[in-house]
């Protein structure tokens, strides 16, 4: 019998070293000669929702308070949670085993098979990105990490920047799962002169791993 398994909207053309399976999907951990970045991670089978009510304040999913502006984020327990507007956040589970206590109420919605969900990170990040986006990636009054909303190669999407960690910059970029490929491909075409590549999940855990923040 053939194991069923969900698929990404995003696949890299690399040979992969070590994979694994999580939350029913095939996660390249690891490609063969991987380097050292900067890297284009795929995270689109971690774990996503919409937290939607006319009063977020009470909400704390996963032990977190949901950040009380637009544009802040936390950070916490390999959990982000980012302020999207008045009425709205969205809750990504990034590192670690995933809670026993997933959220049950009406005001969540599941949105991980709807969302795409890649990670930048590595030297030069910040550069590729305004190649891609008008968006100021490095506000003054922002500390990350932080949530931006517009457009990238013309597509919506939510950009976390979750900071410098080593001198590497880690950076989340979510949108419509549709545009999952063509937006990879054309980041890695944008990406190509600073030697970005695709990289497996390892390249993003070990950046982020053991690395609590607060809103900005």
């Amino acid at each position: 019998m053939t194991d069923m398994f969900r698929k990404s909207p995003v696949s890299f053309d690399r040979n992969i070293e070590i994979s694994d399976i999580q939350n029913s999907f095939m996660v390249v951990m690891t490609y063969e000669n991987e380097g050292v970045g900067p890297f284009l991670v795929d995270l689109s089978h971690k774990n996503k929702w919409d937290i939607q009510d006319a009063d977020l304040s009470g909400f704390t999913p996963f032990g977190i308070s949901v950040p009380s502006s637009p544009g802040q984020v936390v950070f916490q327990n390999g959990v982000v949670v980012n302020r999207m507007n008045d009425s709205q956040a969205a809750l990504w589970h990034l590192l670690g085993e995933l809670p026993e206590d997933m959220p049950g109420e009406t005001a969540y919605t599941e949105t991980t098979d709807g969302l795409a969900l890649l990670a930048l990170v590595g030297k030069d990040v910040v550069a590729i990105m305004e190649t891609l986006s008008d968006l100021d990636l490095q506000p003054p009054e922002k500390t990350p990490p932080f949530l931006l909303q517009g457009p990238v190669l013309d597509i919506p999407c939510q950009i976390v920047v979750m900071g410098t960690i080593k001198d590497e910059t880690v950076l989340l970029l979510a949108f419509s799962r549709g545009y999952g490929q063509s937006m990879a491909e054309a980041i890695l075409d944008a990406g190509n002169p600073w030697g970005l590549r695709p990289g497996g999940q390892s390249a993003f855990d070990r950046r982020l791993a053991d690395k609590d923040q607060s809103p900005g």
